[in-house]
């Protein structure tokens, strides 16, 4: 999946594609409705995300952020107290969505330009902590509406 998205489409290297950290890492997928894997997004044990990789006909339903949210969720439940990422610049507007901020200046990854980004679970808690309840929960918040899962278990490879 990954090599569809990365290698076939963004023309990344194939030898920079699999590193070292895949065997250490906390691995999400995204599946259609018919079993296939859509997406995929992984945890290194330092608390960056990277990998995030949605096949182009499932894009804009959702999977990146069930993926993401997943990730972040593995995190925060292993007490990690933020989690990085580096972003191709064009996605800096969805992952902005989910609290993260950009830093520095854009660099070439690969021949794409990327920009680090990071999201404080503190700051958020405390943020949250500090604002009243505004609205209803909305039964939307709890579930993803799109045509696919996210493993949950975010399994480690």
């Amino acid at each position: 999946m990954r090599r569809a998205v990365f290698v076939d489409e963004q023309k990344v290297p194939a030898e920079i594609e699999l590193d070292e950290f895949d065997p250490v890492s906390l691995h999400a997928l995204a599946f259609d409705r018919g079993g296939r894997v859509v997406g995929t997004g992984r945890l290194l044990p330092d608390g960056h995300i990277g990998r995030m990789a949605v096949l182009r006909l499932s894009r804009g339903k959702g999977v990146g952020s069930a993926l993401l949210q997943a990730l972040m969720q593995a995190a925060g439940a292993r007490g990690d107290r933020e989690v990085a990422l580096s972003a191709q610049t064009h996605a800096i507007p969805f992952y902005r969505r989910f609290g993260f901020v950009a830093e520095g200046e854009d660099y070439d990854d690969a021949g794409i330009p990327h920009r680090m980004m990071r999201r404080s679970f503190l700051a958020q808690a405390r943020k949250a902590a500090l604002q009243p309840a505004l609205r209803a929960p909305d039964r939307r918040d709890a579930a993803v509406d799109a045509p696919s899962t996210v493993n949950s278990k975010c399994r480690s490879r």
